[in-house]
C-alpha cells in the first residue's frame, strides 16, 4: 500500500460517505492542530529563554508539557466534531431512541 499525502490531506471530491469526508477533515484539523502545538511550544521557550536560564530539563518538560496538552485539547474537541459528522452519534441517539420506545 503506497502512502499518498494528498488524499491523506484533502476531502475526496468525489465521495458520497459523510464518514469519508468527515475523516479527511478530521486528519486535516489534526495536522494544524500539531502545527499549532509546535509554534506554541516555540513561543513558550522564547519565553522562558527571555525570562532566565534554559536547561535540558526545561526545555524538554517545556516541549513535552505544552506540545501534548494542546494536541490532547485540541485532539478532544476535533473528536467529537469527527463523531457528530461522521454519523456516530446519530446512530447511537437512534438506537437508543428505538430502546425507550419499546
Amino acid at each position: 500500500m503506497q502512502f499518498n499525502f494528498r488524499d491523506f490531506l484533502s476531502a475526496r471530491r468525489g465521495s458520497d460517505s459523510a464518514g469519508e469526508r468527515a475523516l479527511a477533515e478530521f486528519r486535516l484539523i489534526m495536522i494544524w492542530i500539531a502545527a499549532i502545538g509546535a509554534v506554541m511550544v516555540a513561543v513558550a521557550l522564547l519565553y522562558l529563554a527571555a525570562t532566565g536560564e534554559l536547561d535540558a530539563n526545561l526545555v524538554v518538560a517545556t516541549v513535552v508539557g505544552v506540545f501534548f496538552s494542546v494536541l490532547l485539547g485540541c485532539g478532544l474537541f476535533a473528536a467529537a466534531f469527527f463523531s457528530d459528522k461522521s454519523g456516530h452519534d446519530r446512530s447511537v441517539s437512534d438506537a437508543a431512541t428505538r430502546h425507550e420506545s419499546d
